[in-house]
């Protein structure tokens, strides 16, 4: 049994999906038993299924804005069981209604309840290859659920927890996890093996890497995360996510919600509440008046503050760029974008100036 998850930005074009079935027959060619891929929406479609949503209705239902995004992942499921149906090949798609996963009501990021294995393995008892729509699940009353933003990482691990398996392959555009984002950092370098609470660090940063929870739920699990990419010469691994290993690294996160309240207290409070509910938010030490960022799963974090009836004095945004190191994490704001993957160099070269040595 293997399972695997496929990113966005695996599918940029709808040839990508025959790409991908190609890869699985393969891997059954090769002598794998059954495969399970979890899929992600293609790349863009969840940010298009938002906006369309609020072009119809500014203040949607949460229920029904999250019934709206989950689309884009079966959309996807439905397109590899086509592509992987037509190479002949045993195949079912499966989605949040009956994959098995089952979370409370907490619409835009809901948190997983219970699972059952039952439907995944019934569906692999009569097919090779199974596809799932990641990112969501049902509540109690049989509603629809979205687990996030970027959380088809959690939907992969989740069922391989539950199918017995020790190990998740997690497939996007670059190999691994790096020091930085290596699209925007020259010299970020791939790092080999790396540790749960490390990259989760990173991920509650902004980095665009795993999501944070799905890395929790590995380690609480005990499932190795191998991170690889798919490439015209084949799967390429370059990082594995176990209980060991450890690098400095420097994460860009960009438009992070600044929420600047009306008195410190206010602010203390609020940040409180997001932690409560795993959102992470920083004081902007810098700025004179009581505000914070939230790093990471805005518009979840948006929504509950929201729900609190904190008055806001504004609602901003800036860049956050983050060093982080065994000593701690040191976060600075930029509103200039640009000038935030400027000083992201900075800050990565004086972390590993051996590597830029022969640049001079």
């Amino acid at each position: 049994m293997t399972v695997l998850k496929f990113g966005g930005s695996n599918f940029l074009h709808l040839e990508d999906f025959g790409r991908i079935a190609r890869h699985l027959a393969e891997r059954l060619s090769a002598g794998e038993n059954k495969i399970v891929a979890v899929v992600s929406a293609m790349s863009g479609t969840t940010d298009d299924l938002k906006a369309g949503m609020l072009d119809v209705n500014k203040e949607p239902k949460p229920s029904n804005l999250d019934a709206a995004l989950a689309t884009g992942e079966m959309l996807s499921a439905c397109l590899l069981e086509a592509a992987v149906s037509g190479l002949g090949i045993p195949v079912l798609s499966l989605n949040g209604y009956s994959l098995g996963i089952r979370s409370n009501s907490e619409f835009g990021r809901a948190s997983l309840e219970s699972v059952d294995a039952t439907p995944v393995i019934t569906a692999l008892q009569e097919n090779d290859v199974v596809i799932a729509a990641g990112g969501q699940a049902i509540d109690q009353s049989g509603k629809l659920t979205f687990l996030g933003r970027n959380s088809s990482d959690l939907t992969a691990i989740v069922i391989a927890s539950m199918l017995g398996e020790r190990a998740c392959e997690i497939y996007s555009d670059v190999p691994g996890v790096y020091t930085a984002d290596p699209y925007l950092v020259p010299g970020a370098r791939l790092i080999p093996e790396i540790a749960y609470t490390t990259i989760a660090r990173m991920s509650r940063h902004g980095a665009k890497i795993l999501h944070h929870r799905a890395v929790d739920y590995a380690e609480k699990h005990a499932i190795t995360i191998v991170c690889k990419s798919l490439t015209s010469d084949g799967a390429i691994t370059g990082t594995t996510v176990t209980g060991h290993g450890n690098a400095s690294s420097v994460t860009v996160a960009r438009d992070r919600a600044v929420l600047k309240c009306g008195s410190r207290a206010e602010r203390d409070k609020l940040r409180a509440f997001l932690d409560q509910h795993d959102v992470s938010a920083i004081h902007i030490e810098d700025d004179c008046s009581a505000s914070i960022c939230i790093l990471c799963d805005v518009d979840f974090g948006i929504r509950l503050v929201a729900l609190t009836g904190t008055r806001l004095v504004s609602v901003g945004s800036k860049t956050a760029v983050t060093a982080l190191d065994s000593s701690g994490s040191r976060v600075h704001f930029e509103s200039d974008y640009e000038q935030a993957i400027f000083r992201a160099c900075q800050i990565h070269q004086q972390m590993y100036p051996e590597i830029y040595v022969d640049d001079g």
